[in-house]
């Protein structure tokens, strides 16, 4: 699992990234339904922060998100 640095990625392929993220995670925010595009906003300040990794897996050819403790653990 490689990890990407978000400025490796073109605005727009960053963008498609967190959005395809965002549209497959099932997360609960509570009682107040939270627009798509904050939740991608959100996502997208959790990656320039450093707490969400963009990750690239090589064997499946495939990119994630995960966060930076999940990313640690699966590193050798």
């Amino acid at each position: 699992m490689i990890e990407i640095p978000m400025d490796h990625l073109s605005p727009e392929l960053l963008e498609a990234v967190i959005e395809d993220f965002v549209s497959r995670e099932a997360t609960d925010y509570g009682v107040h339904e939270v627009d798509f595009s904050v939740k991608v906003a959100q996502v997208k300040r959790q990656i320039a922060a450093g707490e969400v990794v963009i990750t690239f897996d090589p064997d499946s050819e495939t990119c994630n998100l995960l966060t930076r403790h999940q990313f640690r653990q699966i590193q050798p």
